[in-house]
């Protein structure tokens, strides 16, 4: 199973939740999966990862933070490739139709907007299915 891993330092444990934070390295430059994972957006990104009661860590610990790269394919095709194809569709049936430029963007707009306010309905879902794991830590 390929993966996409970040190592990272845990900050914070509670009940459900675990947070880590991952430091944005120079190695993430030459990644070639930087534009999969957001972790290249930021110098530091806080990441919450669902406690495991059996993992012992503690904060401070350090871990390799991971995520199947088929997820991150996921997440660019619902955050990138379906807006797009939405946009070009909404863009050409409208254009087809006879509206004016002005309107046909404006639909085209509009569509993308209500996809992306679907998304936002739907995020807790999504989250669900968006998964990062701590593999192991780092002694």
């Amino acid at each position: 199973m390929e993966e996409i891993s970040h190592r990272g330092i845990v900050r914070d444990i509670d009940r459900y939740v675990t947070r880590v934070e991952i430091v944005r390295q120079s190695a993430c430059e030459a990644c070639h999966a930087k534009s999969l994972c957001g972790v290249g957006e930021s110098s530091t990104s806080l990441v919450e990862v669902p406690t495991d009661a059996f993992a012992l860590l503690q904060p401070g610990d350090q871990v390799e933070l991971c995520l199947k790269k088929s997820m991150g394919m996921k997440a660019v095709w619902v955050a990138y490739v379906i807006p797009l194809i939405i946009l070009v569709a909404a863009v050409l049936s409208s254009s087809a139709a006879g509206l004016a430029e002005l309107y046909v963007g404006l639909v085209g707009i509009s569509a993308v907007v209500l996809y992306y306010l679907v998304i936002f309905c739907f995020r807790k879902k999504l989250n669900n299915q968006f998964v990062f794991y701590i593999k192991r830590k780092y002694e």
